[in-house]
């Protein structure tokens, strides 16, 4: 199956809609995640993994209708993750699901135009960590 409505969100959209409560925010970086930092409140999904713990994220986003998929530079690992997501729940609107989307610039770019990161480390990321500070302006 062709991957159905994957879009791009700009991190001023996310920035405005990642404290909505039917969002997820999926990180899907490998080890860079423990050492660069995360956008507060975010899955990780590490893409060596993705597809054997693809069931674990649909439970893990049960009750969202909108995820948003980023790697260092959503480039190549964040597009594929949403593509192979949207392909392994088939019709996604069955699950709820309305929007998959790829974070543009992904993390890396977040970072650089000084949105807020956070350095937790806690799994899951609990979005109201003392860590959660704005990045340098670059």
């Amino acid at each position: 199956m062709a991957a159905r409505g994957i879009t791009y969100i700009t991190g001023s959209q996310l920035l405005s809609l990642k404290n909505r409560p039917n969002i997820a925010i999926v990180d899907v970086r490998d080890d860079e995640r423990s050492y660069d930092g995360h956008i507060a409140g975010s899955l990780h999904f590490s893409s060596d993994t993705f597809v054997d713990k693809l069931p674990k994220l649909v439970e893990a986003t049960n009750g969202k209708d909108t995820l948003v998929f980023h790697c260092a530079l959503s480039q190549v690992r964040g597009p594929k993750c949403a593509q192979r997501f949207a392909e392994y729940v088939g019709d996604a609107k069955v699950m709820g699901v309305k929007n998959i989307m790829v974070l543009e610039r992904g993390y890396n770019g977040w970072e650089a135009s000084g949105r807020p990161v956070c350095r937790c480390s806690d799994v899951p990321c609990k979005a109201d960590c003392a860590a959660n500070v704005p990045s340098p302006a670059n």
